[in-house]
């Protein structure tokens, strides 16, 4: 698989919460690293981070671009937390190798966010 296939995989497989499909599309020396809290996962821990994750309900791609062995997605993520909907905003950015991930650096943020006072565009 191209790099733009094996990262819309990616998502597909953690949308249906198939946490054995998610390892196999990552290399054995796969990194992600998580700008906005500065960790940095190995292949274990990222899958156990997203099986685990509290509340996860859905992952949507909704944009996806990519050439040779780099792409990246922006998917919209649903969850629920204290009976309430989340919903938040992931930017993956991967590079692939033999059909396999073995670097991602993910972007979060949530959505719904007031502008600080004064940044309206006119």
């Amino acid at each position: 698989m191209d790099a733009p296939t094996t990262l819309h995989r990616l998502c597909e497989v953690i949308d249906a919460h198939d946490w054995t499909a998610l390892e196999q599309l990552l290399a054995d020396d796969f990194t992600c690293d998580l700008v906005h809290t500065g960790e940095t996962f190995d292949k274990a821990g990222w899958v156990r981070l997203n099986a685990d994750y509290p509340g996860f309900q859905h992952m949507v791609v909704e944009d996806l671009v990519g050439a040779g062995d780099r792409a990246v997605s922006r998917c919209l993520v649903i969850g629920e937390s204290e009976g309430r909907q989340q919903r938040f905003q992931v930017a993956s950015f991967a590079r692939v190798t033999d059909g396999l991930v073995r670097e991602l650096t993910e972007v979060w943020t949530d959505v719904g966010q007031a502008p600080p006072p004064g940044t309206r565009a006119p």
